[in-house]
């Protein structure tokens, strides 16, 4: 028989009964619809946040092959250029996420588009490293974190027994962006185009993808409570700590593939052709992003989903190695783009579930992705400086990145330890 737990589980906030004391009391929270008309456009509004945050970052492969070749610089530089932004997309998410909770939700997407499409822009004029730094990784990376956690904590509003499948549908987005971003920016750099029009036209499709949510988006929950910053009764639950380690292990190891699997066929396989790599490494994240959440919230419980996705995603990238051949690297590309696919879904879902007070959603996420925002930064460009120390080998950033994601699911495991304990083994969680 399978014990149904439920995840959230925050404690309930005193409230004082002087009225002089209630300086801004928080309303009451309205019951998510869980479904219906509205609910499910914001899914949609989310994926199309997901397009174009995370599908961005994790076309940076493209990228990471294209300046490498043109700029003179070594891998660990060139990827500091795909770090920030996802350290951003993480970092940014404590204020944004708080900005959104008090009611000022519009105000933060609208800045973050702004700032998004600003930096591409400002990308297609650049000429130095330092330059598409400063645009393609600050000033993307910046709009990215304003969108994603304000984006992500309004969709998730809207459901509640129904949240992980919406938030698995909506980050499908990231592997719909992943491949149309690829294909734009592969196809056209090689044309008359070149870069500076390739940058025009991946700033168009930003502006374009993004005017349903300017137009549409809704916060469910409109008045947020006046709190902090940072709520610090959340790092009094163990769960909620084991998890933000287990978030942070995970972002420093999961995109090593996305970054260097491009450099690695050329150089390891000598693969001329590697544009279509990054492309099908995205596209089979389709499956990945939606269907563990289903099982995950209809059969086994989310928790346990992430648990068997990072051990297979762990195997996954500590074979790597092992690969000898083209067919065999497309054979793990689909294998490792799924279940790494999953687990880039389940995290932010199990993130929006740290707290089941609507009003403080937000915050919690924010909180979550900050601190995992530090494995995103550090991960790659260790990886690649791992790659220039043992002169061209691809064998320490695997193995790094591989403990980097053991470590995390040994995390996600006393997580859930924390959470019911050991006799519960078969509890759905």
């Amino acid at each position: 028989m399978i014990l149904e737990v439920q995840w959230a589980q925050t404690p309930s906030s005193t409230t004082d009964p002087d009225p002089e004391k209630l300086v801004d009391p928080a309303p009451k929270s309205k019951t998510p619809p869980d479904g219906g008309r509205q609910a499910w456009l914001h899914v949609f509004l989310g994926h199309m946040v997901f397009f174009n945050t995370w599908g961005v970052t994790n076309s940076y492969g493209t990228f990471q092959q294209y300046y490498t070749e043109t700029l003179g610089v070594g891998p660990s530089g060139v990827s500091w250029i795909g770090a920030v932004p996802m350290f951003l997309l993480f970092f940014v998410g404590v204020g944004a996420g708080r900005a959104s909770d008090a009611g000022y939700f519009r105000h933060t997407f609208t800045a973050g588009v702004i700032l998004e499409v600003a930096g591409v822009v400002a990308a297609s004029f650049a000429k130095t490293y330092w330059q598409i730094l400063l645009s393609q990784g600050v000033c993307l990376g910046l709009g990215g974190g304003l969108m994603f956690t304000s984006g992500l904590s309004v969709t998730s509003s809207y459901f509640q027994r129904k949240r992980n499948f919406a938030v698995g549908l909506a980050a499908a987005g990231a592997a719909t962006g992943g491949m149309v971003y690829p294909a734009t920016v592969s196809s056209l750099l090689g044309t008359s185009l070149g870069y500076p029009w390739t940058m025009r036209v991946v700033a168009l499709i930003m502006l374009v993808t993004n005017i349903p949510g300017l137009l549409l988006y809704r916060q469910f929950n409109p008045k947020g409570s006046v709190g902090p910053l940072v709520d610090w009764t959340a790092f009094t639950q163990k769960p909620f700590v084991f998890f933000s380690l287990a978030f942070f292990l995970h972002s420093s190891g999961l995109w090593c593939a996305f970054f260097y699997l491009g450099l690695f066929a050329r150089e390891r396989l000598d693969l001329a052709s590697t544009q279509n790599l990054v492309i099908v490494l995205n596209g089979v994240g389709v499956v990945g992003r939606t269907l563990p959440n289903l099982l995950g919230e209809r059969v086994v419980g989310i928790m346990n989903m992430s648990i068997f996705l990072s051990i297979v995603c762990a195997a996954c990238i500590l074979a790597w190695p092992a690969i000898s051949s083209v067919t065999g690297l497309y054979v793990w590309i689909v294998v490792y783009g799924i279940f790494a696919g999953g687990m880039q879904s389940v995290l932010p879902a199990l993130a929006t579930q740290q707290c089941d007070d609507p009003h403080k959603i937000g915050t919690w996420t924010g909180m979550v992705l900050t601190i995992a925002s530090f494995g995103g930064l550090s991960g790659s460009p260790i990886q690649g400086l791992l790659i220039q120390t043992m002169d061209g080998s691809y064998l320490g950033a695997q193995m790094y990145a591989g403990a980097a994601v053991v470590a995390g699911c040994l995390c996600l495991i006393a997580c859930r330890q924390a959470k019911v304990g050991w006799t519960t083994v078969w509890a759905r969680i």
